[in-house]
């Protein structure tokens, strides 16, 4: 029986919690899932350069799709703390924490709050 690598473990279930947060977003498009798959090229070759970064992958990939996301159609995912009625100024983004750490989490930087981990959006929204 052929064994899957560590990185490529950390590669698919990277892969599946942030298309899960797309999909609890609605924003699963064709467009949004190729800039998912062009993150995991990118990030593969990353963590055959630095092995020990297998653990940072999932951040990393959220963190290359919201960056993919926002030149292409805008923020995302959008905040459900701060939403509309709670008296921010402007709708926003959450941001990815630890920026290259393991266990990432989605957070609202503004109320300084974890809103969920990555891949757990549709708890928060759904």
């Amino acid at each position: 029986m052929d064994t899957i690598s560590p990185l490529e473990q950390a590669l698919h279930a990277a892969r599946a919690l942030v298309l899960a947060d797309l999909k609890a977003g609605d924003v699963a498009d064709s467009d949004i899932v190729s800039l998912v798959e062009e993150s995991i090229v990118s990030r593969r070759w990353w963590v055959e350069q630095w092995p020990e970064g297998v653990e940072f992958v999932t951040g990393l990939v959220a963190q290359d799709v919201q960056d993919g996301i926002l030149e292409r159609h805008g923020r995302w995912p959008l905040c459900p703390v701060c939403g509309p009625g709670s008296g921010a100024e402007a709708p926003h983004a959450l941001d990815v924490e630890p920026e290259l750490g393991a266990d990432p989490h989605w957070v609202c930087s503004e109320a300084g709050v974890t809103v969920a981990p990555v891949g757990g959006l549709g708890s928060v929204t759904g």
